[in-house]
């Protein structure tokens, strides 16, 4: 005879076990990074009090790229601190400026989430494996914000060789005597007043120190009193190919 209690009772234990399974990779997926049946990370969510806490944290900011895919005159009226920008028109054509990175965290952030989010995705089927979709710049009123520009390493060199840029070095005086970047000024925070009058209004200023730390410091100082500012994330201990002399 059929007892439907029995395989009710059995009904309700397999609901309950799909469920837990269900709620266990939802969990995974939440902060960690799951991996789908290609081998691709998803793609994770980060609110924008986060975003702001890393920014915030000297070395915690280190742990993570931002990549703002907004467009140039959207990023220069201000962005995220330490954030780089590759409009999403121009990322997959630039994936070679960040193929080192595949395995660190990326966070890529535009105005509302949509534009980045088409970033993200791109990133992922690139095989980057820790890509994170921030909160826009509308969505979350940040704290973080900034003019000064940030590039990397090998982009600051090529800026530098150019000779249209003033170029100020935040290192101590003493490593900056050993060797810095063609015709970069000494200064720091505590002494970029000191160096103003030789650093023309007219022309763009490029500020990189040891880890990009200090002459991040700098670079605000600039903006602030009317320079237009770029500033190298990577510093002279991690890029090893900028052309020191002495």
């Amino acid at each position: 005879m059929f007892n439907w209690k029995r395989s009710l009772k059995k009904v309700s234990v397999l609901i309950f076990t799909l469920a837990c399974i269900a709620l266990t990779e939802s969990a995974c997926t939440t902060r960690e990074g799951k991996s789908d049946t290609q081998g691709s990370a998803v793609i994770m969510n980060m609110k924008g009090a986060e975003l702001d806490n890393i920014m915030n944290d000297r070395a915690e900011k280190e742990q993570y790229l931002v990549i703002d895919v907004r467009e140039k005159n959207e990023y220069d009226a201000g962005h995220v601190r330490y954030a780089i920008n590759i409009s999403l028109n121009d990322i997959e054509g630039r994936l070679d400026d960040i193929a080192d990175l595949k395995d660190k965290n990326i966070i890529v952030i535009c105005r509302s989430g949509r534009r980045s989010r088409a970033a993200a995705e791109i990133l992922q089927k690139n095989g980057f494996t820790k890509v994170f979709n921030a909160d826009g710049v509308a969505a979350y009123s940040y704290k973080s914000l900034t003019k000064v520009a940030n590039v990397r390493g090998k982009q600051m060199q090529a800026l530098v060789n150019t000779g249209n840029y003033s170029v100020v070095d935040a290192r101590e005086p003493a490593d900056y005597a050993v060797s810095h970047l063609k015709g970069a000024l000494s200064g720091n925070a505590d002494t970029v007043a000191e160096i103003l009058p030789r650093l023309p209004k007219d022309k763009p200023v490029l500020t990189y120190c040891y880890s990009g730390n200090r002459s991040f410091a700098v670079a605000e100082k600039l903006a602030a009193a009317g320079y237009t500012v770029i500033n190298s994330l990577d510093g002279i201990n991690e890029y090893p190919d900028f052309e020191l002399i002495k």
